[in-house]
């Protein structure tokens, strides 16, 4: 998928070109190494455990949640203690009904097929999917008029783990076929610690519990994001420093990133400006935000608002956005005293 100027960012939780190799080798590859996420993983070791005492494939698994938390991560998982073999795509690399037909009857008993942006396959794929995942069956069609003629071949008994970060765009069909769905929030500071702790041992970096800390509270409560500033923090103290990551090198580091004590990054701070300075903190439109910043609305709303919105830097309205007084303070401007509004019910 192409890269844009939002996935260049430092903490984009998406997936770049830089962060593949590194993943790979920081992946957990069981559950019980698996940081963070204890409702979900508790609810999955149970379902493992039921199917293996029962020597069943898995229910299909859908994981839903914001980008960076580690679905991909679970889907793995998940193969190595069913102990199987798993297969990865995603929804926009399936373009043709033939081309899903090609990936299920090459699969084997018990195999996990890991299909990642679920919600962005075509519904021509999506037809020839829903035998599949309840009778696991084939429908094939052969020839062409009146000659046509539908043959039916059976599968083994496979899973479908489906990863998505947009819920909402999957049909209800789809949806209702999975057995089991599970979100994926974002990590705790102490999960964070954790996760980075872990990666800076894999990758055999010296920090101490302070330099962790720091890069842990500025990686918005997502493993990519964290192990992509312990990476740059690491550049910076091989060049900077004697190697080691301490609370100082990694506040050096990730100020000249840019990336502040809270996360964020220029853009987010522009956003925040912009509606401050230009708007007087808001109510103030989307599409009046994206003019002003020369953005598209569509990322506005769904690269930079959410972590904004999770910190309480900002306020959805029925007049528009609004920027709260943490953010205010934040940035350090000072609150404006709003007067208050009259009352629809008052008698003066």
């Amino acid at each position: 998928m192409p890269q844009n100027a939002t996935d260049d960012r430092m903490v984009t939780p998406k997936s770049r070109p830089d962060d593949i190799a590194p993943e790979v080798s920081l992946r957990p590859q069981r559950l019980a190494e698996y940081i963070g996420q204890e409702k979900v993983k508790e609810n999955l070791t149970i379902l493992i455990e039921a199917a293996k005492g029962r020597s069943e494939a898995l229910d299909h698994v859908l994981l839903y949640g914001p980008p960076g938390l580690g679905k991909t991560t679970l889907a793995h998982c998940i193969a190595n203690e069913m102990a199987v073999n798993i297969k990865v795509t995603s929804g926009p690399a399936i373009e043709r009904a033939g081309d899903l037909a090609a990936i299920l009857t090459n699969l084997r008993q018990g195999d996990v097929l890991f299909i990642d942006e679920v919600h962005r396959l075509s519904r021509v794929v999506e037809e020839v999917l829903y035998p599949a995942m309840e009778d696991f069956a084939l429908d094939i069609i052969i020839g062409k008029g009146p000659g046509a003629r539908s043959i039916r071949l059976k599968l083994p008994r496979f899973t479908i783990t489906g990863a998505t970060t947009r819920l909402a765009l999957m049909t209800s069909p789809l949806r209702a076929r999975f057995g089991a769905v599970y979100r994926l929030d974002f990590y705790s500071q102490s999960a964070m610690e954790e996760i980075v702790a872990r990666s800076a041992r894999v990758l055999r970096i010296p920090t101490d519990k302070a330099g962790i800390r720091e890069i842990a509270r500025r990686a918005r409560g997502t493993p990519r994001v964290a192990n992509r500033l312990l990476r740059r923090v690491r550049d910076y103290a091989q060049v900077r420093a004697d190697g080691a990551i301490t609370e100082a090198v990694a506040q050096e580091a990730l100020a000249l990133l840019e990336v502040d004590v809270l996360g964020l990054d220029d853009i987010d701070r522009k956003v925040l400006r912009t509606i401050i300075e230009k708007f007087d903190g808001g109510p103030v439109g989307l599409e009046t935000i994206a003019a002003a910043i020369s953005e598209e609305s569509d990322t506005i709303m769904d690269v930079y608002e959410p972590y904004l919105l999770q910190l309480g830097f900002l306020d959805r309205t029925s007049r528009g956005r609004v920027v709260t007084r943490r953010a205010y303070e934040h940035l350090g401007f000072s609150y404006p005293e709003r007067p208050e509004q009259p009352s629809l019910f008052s008698t003066s």
